[in-house]
């Protein structure tokens, strides 16, 4: 709630963006800007009902943006630890993506393990 000549720290940006010149500006998604998947789990751990979409978003985490290896694994671990306000739909994206990446990749058995958790068995 600070005025913009009175910030004394700079936003959380994925590391990918560190050291890149990059300015924070609304996202295209929602109008969210980009922040660090760190500091969405610290909100999370401050508002348990802080939406996931953003901390999932693999933009928080490196910058190809079809890349949702670390994504499905931290919403299992949320998932473990009772995180559930995911929606049906977005945790089915999440569910899909991963396992057609690693489907890209030969690995088809994982691709398999992952759509066993799919949330809709139909």
């Amino acid at each position: 709630n600070t005025s913009e000549c009175e910030k004394y720290a700079c936003c959380p940006l994925p590391p990918y963006l560190e050291d890149s010149g990059y300015v924070i500006e609304e996202d295209d998604n929602g109008g969210r800007p980009l922040r660090d998947v760190c500091f969405h789990l610290l909100k999370l751990y401050s508002d348990r009902s802080y939406e996931l979409d953003q901390l999932l978003d693999p933009r928080s985490v490196t910058s190809d943006p079809l890349d949702f290896r670390l994504s499905w694994h931290l919403w299992e671990v949320l998932r473990a630890l009772n995180y559930c306000h995911l929606s049906q739909q977005s945790w089915g994206v999440l569910n899909t993506s991963y396992a057609a990446q690693l489907e890209s990749e030969g690995l088809w058995e994982w691709a398999v393990f992952v759509m066993l958790h799919e949330p809709d068995t139909q």
